[in-house]
């Protein structure tokens, strides 16, 4: 099994894809001054007190308030209101954790009121990025996310996850991180840090207190609103939690991008420092390894199936259906109950897929074929459970129903990824009227013309739909090599699917764009 990282940069920010096997499993679109993702801290005001929601509303830059509820205050809130103002007001250093005193408990039961009120300043972390209409989830307790372990400050507590099932590890974890962390700090023992020497555990470790340590001296000078501590880039995020002895390879196509990760890796995996290249070719990087299609195929709203099938994706407000159909798959077995268990099999393994590469959060209803059989019904549920456990969101998966309905939650902390999939057509611009497309021949031989003949170009690069290549690029006498013997020079042709059939671009020797007439 190989995983690959292809990270595109863009005008506005970078495109990132995660292949296993070749195949797309998850994409990120990161933009330049994304604010508000899960992880940041910020210096909030409390704006509003909603008694009767038990909660509170925080301003922290967005331009709508963040939610707070009690439950989500934590435990040592009072002992965080405390330590946040010494940290605003102490005329010296801000004072050490380690040493601070912690308040007692607030009450599990209380009321908002209690603890919270308006223009009161604190300390609060973004655990859901704003989605539709809504604003930030936001959680006071917080947490810093490491390679192998989250700290957790105003805590003691040393757990595990749930993942690491062999006792005697847990034991070992829990007796080393007790006994290197320092007082006041909690942890939590990330999967990927089975098997690690207490070496790298306290790299980790001093790495997050000082990322800690770093945003809390920011107090003294800090206005509201501001952010304290950042979380790191998305594509550094993803590096920090998938990155493992599976990875390949991971291919950059921007310089600036490219130092950043290759340093990040070097930092968190040593070792993997040299799976990080430079992309120099002359198409696309995700045309070149084939991620443009896939994203294509994958975010319509009906995807198909190898086996013939295909699922159609329906999203409501309150909820994610997806209805499982088999096409022409009917024809390929013996009998009905057969022909339900392939298909529905095949359409698990495509869910489980499509709900990491939508990031689709919230209530998902499956629609599987009906089938008879109770084992059959069983291996479904085990399928898809089994093909979501490299998921890093939490999620439920519930046994069908007896109406053959599967209901999944999946936690949703970021807006759904959505990719327009339905083109309007570059011809007729929707209107349904056109103009002959093959009128684009005559505009390309009319640039082509102008360039190479009025303005005396070299080295032009022209990237056209794979269509329009075959048409340029087929015979022995090709369409291109008539240029070259009308002009003396050669245009260099790069397919392009991402373009309409009617769109093309050309660049010069220099790399930059020129503008079609």
């Amino acid at each position: 099994m190989s995983n690959e990282l292809i990270i595109n940069s863009t005008q506005d920010g970078c495109r990132i894809a995660l292949l296993k096997d070749k195949s797309l499993v998850e994409f990120h679109e990161e933009t330049n001054g994304n604010q508000f993702n899960v992880g940041d801290i910020y210096l909030g005001t409390v704006k509003k007190v909603a008694q009767g929601l038990n909660a509170g509303f925080i301003d922290i830059g967005y331009e709508k308030d963040g939610f707070l509820h009690y439950l989500d205050l934590g435990p040592q809130f009072k002992s965080l209101t405390k330590y946040t103002k010494l940290a605003q007001t102490r005329k010296n250093a801000a004072i050490k954790l380690e040493k601070f005193r912690l308040l007692p408990d607030i009450d599990k039961l209380g009321k908002i009121t209690q603890v919270l009120s308006r223009n009161q300043q604190i300390l609060a972390q973004v655990v859901k990025e704003p989605i539709s209409t809504k604003g930030p989830r936001i959680s006071c307790e917080l947490s810093i996310a490491g390679r192998y372990l989250v700290l957790v400050p105003f805590s003691n507590s040393v757990s595990v996850s749930k993942k690491i099932t062999s006792s005697d590890e847990r034991k070992r974890l829990v007796r080393l991180l007790s006994s290197i962390k320092p007082e006041n700090f909690g942890v939590i023992i990330r999967t990927v840090a089975q098997g690690k020497e207490v070496a790298e555990l306290d790299t980790d470790l001093r790495n997050s207190i000082k990322k800690w340590t770093d945003g809390i001296a920011k107090l003294k000078t800090a206005k509201p609103r501001e952010k304290v501590i950042g979380e790191v880039s998305k594509t550094s995020s993803i590096l920090r939690d998938v990155l493992n002895e599976s990875f390949d390879s991971i291919i950059v196509d921007d310089k600036k991008i490219f130092d950043e990760v290759k340093s990040f890796t070097r930092s968190i995996a040593p070792e993997k420092e040299k799976i990080v290249r430079m992309y120099n070719g002359k198409a696309k990087v995700f045309e070149n390894y084939g991620v443009e299609k896939q994203i294509k195929s994958a975010f319509g709203q009906s995807v198909s199936l190898r086996g013939g099938g295909y699922l159609i994706i329906e999203h409501t407000e309150a909820l994610h259906v997806i209805d499982v159909n088999s096409g022409n798959k009917s024809n390929k077995e013996e009998n009905q109950e057969k022909t339900a268990l392939s298909v529905n099999i095949e359409a698990a393994r495509e869910i489980a897929r499509q709900l990491r590469l939508r990031d689709m959060g919230g209530i998902i209803v499956v629609d599987f074929i009906d089938m008879r059989n109770a084992d059959n019904k069983k291996l479904i549920f085990k399928t898809i459970k089994d093909e979501m456990v490299n998921d890093r969101s939490k999620f439920t998966v519930l046994p069908l129903s007896k109406f053959g309905l599967m209901q999944i939650t999946r936690q949703r902390v970021r807006p759904e990824m959505n990719i327009t999939t339905k083109e309007v057509c570059p011809s007729c611009n929707g209107t349904g009227k056109i103009t002959a497309s093959i009128l684009i021949a005559d505009q390309i031989e009319r640039n082509i013309e102008h360039l190479l003949d009025k303005q005396n170009e070299k080295g032009l690069v022209m990237a056209i739909h794979p269509f329009l290549f075959a048409y340029y690029t087929k015979g022995i006498i090709s369409k291109r090599v008539k240029w070259f013997m009308k002009y003396s020079k050669w245009v260099k042709l790069v397919e392009d699917s991402s373009l309409g059939l009617t769109e093309f671009t050309i660049v010069n020797k220099l790399g930059e764009e020129i503008e079609v007439i």
